[in-house]
């Protein structure tokens, strides 16, 4: 049941109001700093660079290939659980420090995210040494953090992995990192702009982190839960 409302949620059209803040974001990107856009656009290359060409992540200690999907996802909503925590410290940290600390919170961030990814697919049974696997790590990603219509078309590639997968050559070369990194910024400014105010940014980075790694989190479970049962349905 919680699968199909959230497949429905992924599907559904933009609304007005998502055009609109998609809006209100492409003239806020006008006028945020060229600093602070450098400084978001390099570390979303970079990990992203990171993550497809190889770098070293340790992961979750996957359960036994018979272990049942209920125990798997016990212990992954544990891991979610304990980043949210983590993140949302974080957050305060460098919220409360202003707009140089606030900057520091986009890298660490990012890095606590892709880290719950490789342990949440390494606690479903994946194996995240498989360039592919990385790949879709990333689509994971996007599908957590982007408008509504780019959601819409990342969800499709999603829900038909296992075939797109296998069309994948064995060693990746190109990947969208523009795209992907500007649909996640548009996405998370909104959220996340406040944190760089005085006095204000540490409730806001608490609650802004905590939050977004429970999207993550749930984003990363449902595609999993996807995955599975697409490869019931196929055995």
């Amino acid at each position: 049941m919680q699968l199909q409302f959230w497949q429905l949620k992924m599907l559904k059209p933009p609304t007005l109001t998502d055009r609109v803040s998609k809006r209100v974001q492409d003239k806020i990107n006008t006028v945020i700093p060229e600093k602070v856009h450098q400084v978001i656009t390099s570390t979303i290359e970079n990990m992203i660079r990171a993550v497809l060409f190889g770098a070293k992540y340790t992961t979750a200690n996957s359960p036994e290939d018979t272990a049942s999907l209920q125990l798997r996802e016990s212990l992954v909503k544990k891991q979610i659980s304990f980043y949210q925590k983590t993140a949302s410290i974080e957050g305060a940290v460098t919220g409360a420090g202003g707009i140089l600390l606030g900057l520091a919170d986009f890298p660490l961030l990012l890095s606590l995210k892709i880290k719950l990814l490789f342990d949440i697919a390494s606690l479903y049974g994946y194996e995240v040494k498989d360039y592919r696997e990385r790949l879709y790590l990333l689509y994971l990603f996007q599908l957590a953090f982007s408008s509504q219509q780019h959601r819409n078309e990342v969800y499709q590639t999603i829900s038909g992995w296992q075939g797109y997968s296998r069309s994948l050559p064995e060693h990746v070369e190109e990947f969208d990192w523009r795209k992907f990194q500007q649909e996640y910024r548009d996405y998370i400014d909104l959220a996340k702009l406040a944190q760089l105010l005085p006095f204000i940014g540490a409730a806001v980075g608490a609650i802004a982190n905590y939050k977004l790694i429970a999207q993550l989190g749930e984003t990363a479970m449902n595609g999993y839960r996807m995955r599975k049962l697409s490869q019931l349905t196929i055995r």
